[in-house]
């Protein structure tokens, strides 16, 4: 069970488009903002996971094409996502960002990455606990991954919260926004690449 849970810190902890986005949201929007996203990223993941246990998940992605189409709509959704990070409070063009991520955009935003897909997977098919019931063994996985995913988010959100509360003059936020938008560009076009290398 050490190794599950040493394991799970590790998997979360590194930055991936849920936590990236969380600071993002936390750092463009505040707390209130990033405690409804991370409630719909929390919500998600564990559809996920679900998919994931009751080999749901297996089957439609056992399916080459439907993988193609949950890595292109998740990246585009990053992608829209980190564009609402990068110009919150500003206008650009036609576009103004006022309107926070809110409860909806974490659930769409883990249902279709990837990441979250591998990361269950990984978790709830490996490292069995001895002689446990399936039953047992899935639900106290289910309790270490939420109780580690929980505090791990609410850390990145206040990292990002943290950044926003220096009231920083505004040009100097919106660069740091952006530097967050482009951090979680950078997640997706690694997460590409990766799947470009494998097939």
């Amino acid at each position: 069970m050490t190794y599950f849970i040493v394991s799970v810190f590790l998997l979360l902890i590194t930055p991936g488009p849920g936590v990236l986005s969380t600071a993002g949201v936390g750092s463009a929007y505040g707390r209130d903002a990033g405690l409804r996203y991370i409630t719909g990223l929390f919500i998600g993941t564990n559809l996920v996971a679900l998919a994931v246990v009751t080999g749901l998940a297996t089957v439609i992605l056992s399916v080459p094409w439907v993988r193609t189409v949950l890595l292109v709509l998740s990246a585009g959704y990053l992608f829209w996502l980190a564009l609402r990070v990068a110009l919150s409070g500003s206008k650009i063009g036609f576009i103004e960002a006022t309107k926070a991520p809110g409860i909806v955009d974490g659930i769409l935003l883990q249902t279709i990455n990837p990441k979250a897909y591998v990361v269950n997977t990984t978790l709830f098919s490996g490292f069995a606990f001895g002689n446990s019931s399936f039953l047992f063994e899935t639900l106290m996985k289910f309790l270490i991954i939420n109780s580690i995913w929980i505090p791990i988010h609410l850390l990145w959100l206040g990292a990002g919260i943290a950044l926003k509360r220096l009231a920083l003059n505004p040009s100097t936020q919106r660069a740091i926004n952006i530097g967050m938008a482009l951090a979680m560009v950078a997640v997706v076009i690694l997460a590409l690449y990766s799947t470009s290398q494998t097939n």
